[in-house]
């Protein structure tokens, strides 16, 4: 199998994964808890509901993913592991479509299962990464799978706002009927596009034949081998703490967004479209970013994408126009992928041969830490001054501390470690 056939397979996990991402996590899901699954409940309570939820599943994701990277790194069973979860997202996004009005505690246990399903598969795609490209190729890739993940997750979305606006074009009773078939779509959509990596990404590394037992152990004691090395590569734990911190503040964004903007009074169908425009904004934008990552090395793009997020951070607690909203949704556009690609390939470029599941297991884990205290901090924060203006400024800080930190990273122009 050529480069290009398993860069590509790979790539498609992306545009796979992001119809949950964008229709779910982002758009229809918060709407649909507000407006259906908490009819009649007040703004501030199913926003602190929300958080809650986003909290409790990257909560339990952060106590499993050293854990699952290792055991994935132990048997061989990258690829293997990416479908399961995948699988687990899928079956728990398609089960939202059978949950009645008001029943939120029900919609909230699902969510949080398919959160996990997501979050788990993110490992071990991520892990993949550099066993599908050469080194000095992992910025381009990483970047590729990003934009094809905004132009999937957009088409799917496109495709769904059109049900819910005019749901007799497609035959469909009502809107509410079409968000809940949304989920459906997007449950098929996932498992659909997540075939080429099926076919076309070998499992890298053998598998072995372990027993339950065994395997838990050993994996238990490669994550202490891993802390171990983590204490003494400093770089590589200032870059994981850096990381820690500004990914909160994006994650807690792409969760939240579509929540603050009702609680503002805005128009659930203005929100969605908002929503579009980052999406097919970012597709561009992630390629650019992964030029710029090559040009001007990782570090740079990554500070330029902070410097966006502070932007839209301040403004977003000032507007008042649906305009403004718009204008934001494209520059989060701008700064999304990129930040979210670089991110990756720079720590794709530190990671030991055979290991990267488990060093990975980390990365995201740290990634999903932080989301543990991002919307539960804006829905506080935003509950206990009476605003929710004040609340999304608290975001500020988790910017500025990630960019602080990062400055200490040394890393030279093709992102390589001082310490590695």
């Amino acid at each position: 199998m050529s480069q290009n056939y398993r860069k590509w397979g790979w790539a498609m996990y992306d545009w796979a994964n992001s119809a949950f991402a964008t229709t779910v996590m982002a758009g229809f899901f918060p709407i649909f808890f507000k407006e259906f699954w908490n009819a009649g409940v007040p703004v501030t309570e199913s926003t602190f509901r929300l958080g809650v939820a986003n909290s409790l599943a990257s909560l339990l994701f952060v106590l499993l993913a050293p854990l699952l990277g290792a055991v994935a790194d132990y048997l061989g069973r990258r690829k293997g592991m990416l479908l399961m979860f995948a699988a687990l997202g899928v079956s728990m996004t398609a089960a939202l479509y059978l949950v009645g009005e008001g029943n939120w505690p029900v919609a909230m246990c699902l969510y949080i299962a398919a959160l996990i399903g997501f979050s788990g598969a993110g490992i071990f795609s991520d892990s993949l990464l550099p066993f599908v490209c050469d080194r000095e190729d992992l910025d381009r890739t990483s970047a590729y799978g990003f934009s094809l993940g905004y132009l999937g997750g957009g088409l799917l979305l496109a495709l769904n706002v059109l049900m819910t606006l005019h749901p007799q074009w497609f035959g469909i009773e009502s809107g509410t009927m079409a968000v809940r078939l949304s989920f459906l779509l997007v449950a098929v959509w996932w498992l659909v596009f997540s075939l080429p990596l099926v076919f076309l990404v070998p499992e890298p590394g053998d598998y072995r034949h372990r027993i339950a037992v065994n395997v838990l152990v050993a994996g238990l004691n490669r994550i202490w081998r891993t802390l171990h090395e983590l204490r003494r590569l400093r770089n590589v734990w200032l870059f994981l703490i850096a990381y820690w911190l500004y990914i909160d503040g994006v994650d807690t964004i792409v969760r939240m967004a579509v929540d603050y903007g009702l609680s503002l009074g805005f128009g659930y169908k203005d929100l969605i479209l908002a929503l579009l425009v980052t999406q097919f904004v970012g597709f561009p934008a992630a390629l650019a970013f992964g030029r710029i990552g090559n040009r001007f090395g990782p570090k740079a793009g990554i500070f330029l994408a902070l410097v966006i997020y502070l932007i839209v951070t301040l403004r977003g607690a000032m507007m008042d126009t649906v305009a403004e909203f718009y204008a934001l949704a494209a520059a989060i556009g701008l700064a999304q992928g990129g930040i979210q690609s670089l991110s990756r390939s720079l720590f794709a470029r530190m990671i030991p041969a055979g290991r990267t599941a488990e060093f990975f297991g980390f990365y995201n884990m740290l990634g999903k830490f932080a989301a543990i205290l991002g919307p539960v901090m804006m829905g506080w924060v935003g509950s206990l001054a009476g605003s929710p203006r004040v609340g999304i400024l608290s975001l500020l800080v988790l910017f500025v501390a990630g960019a602080l930190m990062l400055s200490r990273v040394k890393v030279d122009r093709d992102g390589l470690f001082g310490d590695h």
